[in-house]
């Protein structure tokens, strides 16, 4: 009955329903309206990344190539529906920002303990190769994973997220992590233009009309470039020598694995789970079909699966992890096209994009402070989601009692990593810590029946 009820309310705004095939054109042009809402998110982790840990650029660039290959090869996976793999909708596989932060923070510590460059990465992407297995697995136990791991919970994971990434984008508004210590960082020329991009992106966020409210990052982005280049910050040294063709190599670093970051980096797969069943849910919504039902949760044990296993192929080629991304559904209900056929053409796209390596190398050009502009206001909105999950089902006193208590901890942690230096290295690292955390008071902490939620509209 509430698959019934569901389909009609929501195929009347479409324009293209799910099976629909729209013409050459049509479908290009909604596939492009996709990429813009992903193209930027999809190449700032490895940028963000690689000048965290200083990697060189043509190491920075692989990982911008290969984000977009992977990218390419999942969303193709998700919209065709391959047996048990794939959603079977308009699934758009984007780089995981959930990895970001714990890259850099295992990256670090690993710097420090005289790994050099080949051997870091080797180790980072290997530890998130073997993690993805168990995204693979938790597909087929999602009905036990959502007993344990509730909207709180989640919630708590996805602000942390947040809140540690504003760290590093605030770093990149100073002038990025190789200004730290010099008389540049923080400068008023790259904190100047840092300003300038976040009040393009605040005007275009401003505007009523959505396709511009949805471009104004890459517009900010785009304006602080021109202003870069300009002011004569840009440095196209990277462009020199690029070869032709960027040819995908299979751990192309080596393979390494560390049984501690497993752990992190396991915490964060996990954990991450729900944000793709969110994400799934909400696409199964604006394409009109089912969402509750045995229909709809095939659909979803094969998207969170296809996740799993593209972040297996993504990280063996030399991308970080990826997953189902958000910011399509807006282009859904923009557009009014659901077809998963205009997903072919994205993956062909984004494929042929990563293939050129000059344009994995021109994404490595953009001044840090162009960037930090940008992050910053995307950073602070991810925290934000992690709070609308959280009151997703109204909060009532035990809910906040573990919302508060795993922020309290995941942010102690962020400022004092060495406060648990007496346990192992996970709780050290924030996002796990305050995940960990939310988990086993989730488990532990009674219910009370007569404690009503709260909702944000009054409503209960």
């Amino acid at each position: 009955m509430a698959d019934a009820e569901t389909k009609p309310s929501a195929e009347a705004d479409l324009v293209y329903r799910l099976e629909d095939k729209p013409p050459f054109l049509n479908a290009l042009i909604s596939a492009v309206t996709h990429l813009l809402a992903i193209f930027v998110p999809m190449v700032t982790p490895a940028l963000i990344v690689g000048g965290a840990l200083q990697l060189p650029v043509e190491m920075t660039a692989y990982l911008v190539s290969m984000a977009m290959v992977a990218s390419g090869i999942g969303t193709f996976l998700q919209v065709n529906r391959f047996g048990p793999v794939g959603s079977g909708m308009l699934s758009i596989q984007s780089v995981n920002f959930s990895f970001v932060g714990v890259m850099i923070s295992l990256g670090i510590s690993m710097r420090e303990g005289g790994l050099d460059e080949n051997a870091m990465i080797s180790t980072l992407l290997g530890v998130s190769f073997v993690g993805a297995f168990l995204v693979c697995g938790a597909a087929w136990v999602l009905p036990y994973l959502k007993r344990v791991i509730t909207p709180t919970v989640s919630g708590v994971v996805v602000l942390l997220i947040g809140l540690s990434l504003i760290h590093i984008g605030i770093i990149d508004f100073g002038g990025g992590f190789g200004a730290k210590g010099t008389e540049d960082f923080g400068s008023l020329r790259n904190i100047g233009l840092a300003a300038f991009v976040l009040v393009v992106v605040l005007l275009f966020n401003c505007m009523r009309n959505p396709f511009l409210r949805m471009s104004g990052i890459a517009v900010g982005l785009i304006a602080g470039y021109i202003a870069a280049l300009l002011m004569g910050m840009v440095d196209f040294s990277a462009l020199k020598d690029v070869p032709l063709v960027t040819v995908p190599t299979p751990f192309k670093y080596g393979f390494a694995f560390d049984w501690t970051a497993f752990l992190v980096a396991g915490t964060i797969y996990l954990l991450s789970v729900f944000e793709a069943v969110g994400d799934l849910t909400a696409t199964a919504m604006v394409s009109g079909q089912p969402y509750e039902g045995e229909t709809f949760q095939k659909r979803l044990r094969g998207g969170v699966f296809a996740d799993g296993l593209v972040s297996v192929i993504a990280t063996a080629l030399g991308s970080l992890p990826l997953t189902t991304f958000a910011q399509n559904n807006g282009v859904i209900q923009m557009t009014g096209v659901a077809s998963r056929h205009v997903g072919k053409f994205i993956a062909t796209i984004l494929v042929l994009f990563g293939l050129f390596p000059v344009v994995g190398r021109a994404f490595t050009t953009i001044p840090s402070p162009v960037l930090g502009g940008a992050m910053v206001l995307m950073f602070g909105l991810i925290a934000m989601a992690g709070v609308r999950i959280i009151m997703t089902h109204g909060i009532n006193r035990r809910e906040a009692v573990i919302a508060a208590t795993a922020v309290g901890i995941g942010l102690g942690v962020a400022f004092e990593p060495d406060v648990f230096k007496m346990l192992p290295e996970v709780f050290r690292n924030a996002i796990a810590a305050g995940g960990i955390t939310a988990v086993l008071l989730n488990l532990i902490l009674p219910h009370d029946r007569q404690d009503k939620p709260v909702f944000l509209s009054g409503e209960g």
